[in-house]
């Protein structure tokens, strides 16, 4: 059977130039985006239980604009007046520049990298004296806090927004011959969704080493991974085997 339809689990690119759709065109095959998860605040119960005084720090590390929205979503919802004096380090300009949604960008002090976390910790070390509040999500990669602790930087790690399986329910009866994943979340949303599923002849890839354990650790046959020596990205990953598997 030859590849004819692939479901990548993860919003559809905004940008018409993305090479996913370069290598529908090419192979003339179809290529659908449908996002497995997505992310839902915690509620102001659950943030409290978790016992932290926001204003009891003084930067606040933001390492997306998720986790932007989420920590002003709270502190509106705590009724919490930030001081102006509060730094917020963020992971690149990108992020920085949209803390203007919430605040006024000029009057406050904002530090930002380059976009790796390892690139913001120099900044960090700059303000080491500063106690760090870290908003993060429920399944954050371990090695920000581990990096932190690295460099005995005051912080508190809390959870603002957590990863949830989406509804996929519409996609039962819809055949697909890859499925596409880039966590492990988006294996779990799978079963969550489809207790039954059976991979049979359906290939399976997966992006970044997490992932693949992901696969292999829910009893799924792993055939298409990423990244590897000669294919760095997902859509060189499919290319290839695609190339290999249609001829």
């Amino acid at each position: 059977m030859k590849i004819k339809k692939i479901l990548v689990s993860q919003p559809q690119p905004e940008n018409n130039h993305s090479p996913f759709f370069e290598l529908a065109k090419k192979n003339n095959i179809t290529i659908d985006f449908r996002p497995f998860i997505h992310v839902e605040g915690v509620c102001i119960k659950e943030f409290r239980k978790q016992k932290i005084n926001v204003l009891e720090h003084t930067g606040v590390i933001f390492t997306s604009r998720t986790s932007v929205d989420h920590f002003f979503r709270i502190t509106k919802e705590l009724k919490l007046n930030i001081p102006e004096t509060m730094k917020y380090f963020c992971i690149n300009e990108a992020t920085a520049f949209y803390l203007q949604k919430y605040i006024v960008y000029r009057k406050r002090k904002i530090f930002y990298g380059k976009g790796k976390f390892e690139e913001l910790i120099e900044v960090l070390l700059k303000h080491s004296e500063e106690n760090y509040l870290v908003p993060l999500s429920d399944m954050h990669k371990q090695d920000i806090p581990k990096k932190l602790r690295k460099f005995k930087l005051k912080f508190t790690a809390a959870t603002f927004y957590k990863t949830v399986s989406s509804d996929l329910s519409d996609l039962a009866d819809v055949n697909y011959d890859i499925l596409v994943f880039y966590s492990p979340s988006g294996i779990k949303s799978l079963f969550q969704n489809f207790p039954n599923f059976q991979q049979n002849d359906i290939k399976i890839a997966s992006f970044g080493l997490s992932t693949a354990k992901a696969v292999k650790e829910a009893g799924l046959r792993l055939d298409i991974q990423a990244p590897m020596p000669k294919a760095p990205s997902m859509t060189m990953a499919l290319e290839n085997f695609i190339e290999k598997h249609n001829k």
